[in-house]
Order: structure tokens, then sequence, then C-alpha cells
């Protein structure tokens, strides 16, 4: 199978939007630029959105209390930097990672979470479609994912099947913030994130 149908099978895997969409990478000048990509609004999120997810993440910490659990490996490891990659890929591992958190995320056990979790997921949403429009999907147009973030996206699509429900929910919750202040502001500052 050609290399390039193989990374729309995995991202149709791994983040099936609302459009049904698979994003596939494609080289990108300063993102905020970009022709349809309009990421400068997000380098910073208002108090009462970060307070939203702040909410949601004390009250899923809390339920984690009561929960007889161990994860062993990390999902998001802290030495993983969108900085490390291309200006290009960095949307693509940014897609792929708000991708796979909205997935868990909608689909959580914990059903006591629903009602905090509407308005993160309002905004996950709204984040999400806005960088859709910085990942063309078209396949054959740019390079290949390879290097970190072939290796970023494969790991992505194994978490489903390596990862158990309740790791794959803790994971996602403690890497929001992260998600937020640093991913995609990185996304959002284009070639100026270094």
């Amino acid at each position: 199978m050609a290399p390039g149908c193989t990374l729309v099978l995995i991202l149709m895997t791994v983040a099936p939007s609302r459009t049904g969409a698979a994003p596939v990478p494609s080289p990108l000048g300063a993102l905020p630029g970009a022709r349809g990509c309009h990421m400068a609004q997000f380098k910073s999120l208002s108090p009462q959105e970060l307070q939203a997810f702040k909410r949601a993440k004390d009250a899923f910490e809390e339920s984690l209390l009561q929960k007889d659990w161990d994860c062993s490996s990390r999902l998001f490891p802290r030495t993983r930097d969108l900085r490390q990659l291309q200006v290009w890929e960095r949307p693509v591992a940014l897609e792929a990672e708000l991708a796979l958190t909205l997935n868990v995320l909608e689909t959580t056990a914990n059903s006591s979470l629903d009602h905090i979790l509407d308005q993160p997921l309002h905004t996950l949403h709204h984040i999400h479609s806005k960088l859709q429009a910085c990942v063309p999907a078209q396949p054959t147009a740019g390079p290949r994912p390879r290097g970190r973030l072939h290796h970023w996206l494969h790991r992505l699509q194994d978490a489903p099947k390596k990862e158990s429900r309740d790791c794959l929910e803790a994971s996602v919750m403690f890497n929001l913030f992260r998600l937020l202040t640093r991913d995609l502001k990185c996304v959002a500052s284009g070639d100026q994130c270094v």
C-alpha cells in the first residue's frame, strides 16, 4: 500500500471528524497567513474557557480517587514538543492529538462528568474545526510524514488499541492544559514558535 494511503487510513482510524474528512499533511507557510487557516485567535484562550477546562480536570481527578487504576505508559511524554517539528507538521500533529482527545472525552465512561465537559467539548470542537483548515486533505500534496511526526501519529493511532479506557481518559485529561496553552499556542504562532 502506498505511504500516502496508509497515512490516510491511519488518520481516518484515529481521528474521524464530524464531517468525515481525514486530514493529510501539506506544507504550510506561516499558519496565520495560510489560506483558510486562521489560528492566531488561539494564541491564548479566555480566562472563562480555561476555567471551564480546570473545572473538568479537577472533577476528573476527584473521580480518579475513587478508582483503583494503574497506567504505566505515557501517551503524551514530557519530552514531546511541537517545536521539534517543522512548521507544516505542527498542525498535523495537533489535529491528531485533538481528534483523539475529542474522541475519548465524548465517550467518557464517567457520566458524572457529562455536564462539566459540555463547555470544554464545545471549545475543543471549535478549535478542531478551525484547525482542519490548516491541514489540507489532499493525499498527493506535499511531503509525507516521517521521523518524529510519523512516530507521533503512529503512537496516537495505536493508543486506543493498547491503552485501557481509564488510562486513555487520564492521559487526555492530564494533557489538556498542555494542549491548550503550549501546543495550540505554538500552532497559532506559526513560524514564530521557536
